[in-house]
């Protein structure tokens, strides 16, 4: 039977033809799974998409060469400064290049506040030692010493609770020293920054309500180091103004150490900070318009303010090159969006939000619709994803559908989870449409953030690159298929 059989078979191989049909058949059960897997794969088009986006943005891209104009052309940009004003025009011409359907420059009245000449913050000598300077720097809003230097003992604080238990007797006359660190063991470093920033933010009146003359406070950074980093303050108008002013992390140590060693350790502080009339500012807006849903705006944008130390580079001249990118980049592949894709170069998030607050008024005004908005102020380092928030009511709809998009974004190192979006955009939340924010990798962020470190040469070009082909990989999905 067996020998039947073989000799069949090699009979019906020695026919005429046969072997081109093995030869055919080989090839399709090669190729045929292949070309199944692309029919069933709904993403194909889109992977391929922002394959282009990510591969222009690595050999092309602008925001690299952009930043650095930005820091140097400008330099530091507190609003109401002359670098913001130099600022203001630089991102307008621009984005006057990029080929967009329209740019213009959106009026806000902006507070001014001006640091003055350095401040001295020094531990008073003694007969057994010599006076020890601190490194520092006036908080953002804080009033000066009024021309000559606060002089007081000082009281380490490290809760809210030893502080209110201390009370008037404690307190009276004294400079109040907040040093309750930042939370290392946070892997999420913007919770440690949440954690202990109130002490910032509000510690000068708490402290004033006891009487304290003044305050200092540890800078808000997990490292060890000489860098001061200075933030707003909020003063609550029931008590009096005190001078506050940050010291760097090293000087905190110290002073700490001082303070069980000694008893009256005194410290003098002269700051000649002091607060102007508001002055006129701009938010800078370009855009292109939708072809099929014009009146829907998709946003993308970032702060074009900083602090008066350093040249912003991270916070947030970062995420206003990469907004800038998005349009840029997906103009130059030839992409024609739906929706209004819309840049916005808030100013005046770091000590006001008046651009934010300005914008979500105008655009209330306007009845424009915001179905999506994202902001980059986080730093330009690796991106890891997006963080959405959105009106309760709408947020788990929202995160259902965008949800769908990790299956296409993780390929390029970047996951979805809700929690948080953006100062600016925050005051877009009323209009109930979906917010969120360019998460990059946080772990070095507060060695830069409000200091003289954050400059230039402290942001390195390829993930700055990342950054902005992410923010235009999701503006592209959300604008090919909506919420």
């Amino acid at each position: 039977m067996k020998n039947k059989t073989t000799s069949y078979l090699a009979s019906l191989l020695r026919a005429k033809g046969i072997w081109r049909f093995w030869i055919g058949f080989l090839i399709v059960s090669l190729t045929l799974p292949a070309e199944l897997l692309a029919q069933k794969d709904p993403w194909a088009a889109d992977k391929a998409f922002i394959r282009k986006i990510f591969d222009r943005s690595l050999s092309d891209g602008q925001s690299h060469p952009w930043l650095r104009d930005l820091c140097y052309g400008a330099g530091h940009r507190l609003s109401g400064s002359a670098g913001a004003e130099k600022a203001v025009r630089w991102a307008k011409a621009v984005l006057d290049t990029c080929g967009l359907d329209s740019v213009w420059l959106q009026p806000v009245m902006v507070p001014r506040w001006e640091r003055g000449a350095p401040e001295v913050v020094e531990v008073t000598g003694t007969p057994k030692r010599k006076a020890m300077r601190l490194p520092a720097l006036a908080l953002g809003g804080s009033v000066g010493t009024g021309g000559k230097a606060v002089v007081g003992e000082v009281v380490e604080i490290c809760s809210w609770e030893a502080l209110d238990s201390l009370g008037r007797q404690g307190v009276t006359g004294k400079i109040v020293f907040y040093n309750r660190p930042m939370e290392c063991r946070h892997i999420n470093t913007f919770e440690a920054y949440g954690g202990a920033v109130d002490q910032r933010v509000s510690g000068p009146s708490r402290a004033a309500k006891y009487g304290a003359v003044a305050v200092l406070v540890r800078s808000m950074g997990l490292a060890l180091d000489d860098y001061p980093h200075t933030g707003t303050l909020r003063y609550d108008s029931a008590y009096a103004l005190i001078p506050a002013a940050a010291i760097s992390t090293n000087a905190a140590e110290r002073l700490s150490a001082l303070l069980r060693e000694e008893k009256n350790v005194r410290v003098s502080m002269t700051l000649n900070c002091r607060t102007l009339p508001d002055v006129l500012s701009y938010n800078v807006i370009g855009e292109i318009r939708g072809s099929l849903m014009p009146d829907k705006v998709l946003l993308v944008g970032g702060h074009l303010d900083s602090w008066d130390v350093g040249q912003g580079a991270h916070d947030d001249g970062a995420g206003c090159v990469q907004s800038m990118e998005v349009l840029y980049l997906l103009r130059k592949l030839g992409y024609r969006p739906r929706h209004t894709l819309r840049c916005v170069l808030f100013m005046n998030e770091e000590n006001g939000l008046r651009g934010g607050l300005t914008y979500a008024a105008a655009a209330e005004e306007k009845e424009e619709i915001h179905l999506f908005a994202l902001e980059s102020d986080a730093g330009g380092f690796t991106p890891r994803g997006f963080s959405f928030d959105a009106d309760p009511e709408m947020i788990d709809y929202y995160f259902d559908q965008v949800s769908q998009f990790e299956e296409v974004l993780r390929p390029f190192g970047l996951m979805l989870w809700r929690g948080g979006s953006g100062a600016d955009i925050s005051p877009l939340r009323g209009q109930k449409g979906l917010l969120a924010g360019l998460r990059p990798d946080s772990q070095r962020y507060f060695d830069f953030h409000h200091t003289a470190a954050d400059v230039f040469e402290a942001v390195h070009p390829r993930e700055l690159q990342l950054g902005a082909a992410s923010m235009a990989a999701l503006i592209y999905l959300i604008d090919k298929y909506g919420l």
